[in-house]
């Protein structure tokens, strides 16, 4: 199926990767109407045609920490309906809070960079935010699933339930779930609503991505 052309604002500073983004977004049909080389600069670009979608990395100048990142919570702020892709070098769950608790309830993205080279994952995960999802890179879910303590709200999830869990913090469906995990989209459906009733996420939110940032949070 083809994908919805967007109009993108990139913001990255590495200029070969800057370039190799525009290329890769390019060649998939979207535009990219602006291309950032610091957190300023972003801010500007949104600022003047907001765009479909914003792709920023992390750590951009002057400080190469987390610039980027404070300047999509900034734009969020401003545009809460904006969706928001982020890349990172690294797995660093010292930014997903702030990240995940920005304005808005559009779609939010983490990956690492290392996803762009897997085209077609990126690229899906891009549609994916635009689509109002939370998308977490796999690898990030991975260790931050090994890094978690046996307290806060998740305790009283079992193995499979996490297991299900860090799946959805991937931006999978229920029907994915069950391919990855061999059972049935009927068990799948069990786990999910376990999960619900135990991180006592009522009716009133959108449980699915509130469970997520749970998750995230742990």
């Amino acid at each position: 199926m083809a994908r919805r052309p967007l109009r993108i604002v990139l913001a990255e500073d590495s200029a070969l990767l800057r370039e190799g983004l525009v290329g890769i977004l390019e060649r998939a049909g979207h535009e990219v109407v602006a291309s950032a080389t610091d957190a300023d600069e972003l801010v500007a670009a949104v600022r003047a045609d907001p765009p479909d979608v914003v792709i920023t990395d992390v750590r951009m100048p002057p400080g190469h920490s987390d610039e980027g990142l404070r300047a999509a919570a900034a734009i969020r702020e401003e545009q809460p309906a904006l969706p928001i892709l982020v890349l990172s070098q690294y797995v660093a769950d010292a930014y997903l809070p702030a990240l995940m608790d920005s304005a808005g309830t559009a779609g939010i993205g983490y990956l690492l960079k290392d996803r762009v080279g897997r085209v077609a994952d990126f690229l899906a995960s891009l549609d994916q935010v635009v689509d109002g999802q939370t998308v977490v890179d796999p690898e990030v879910v991975r260790q931050l699933l090994a890094r978690r303590s046996d307290d806060g709200p998740l305790a009283a999830l079992t193995a499979r339930e996490r297991e299900v869990l860090a799946l959805m913090a991937e931006g999978r469906t229920n029907g994915s779930i069950a391919e990855a995990l061999f059972v049935s989209d009927a068990a799948v459906r069990k786990h999910v609503g376990s999960i619900f009733a135990k991180l006592e996420l009522g009716d009133d939110h959108d449980r699915r991505v509130s469970a997520v940032l749970t998750y995230l949070r742990g």
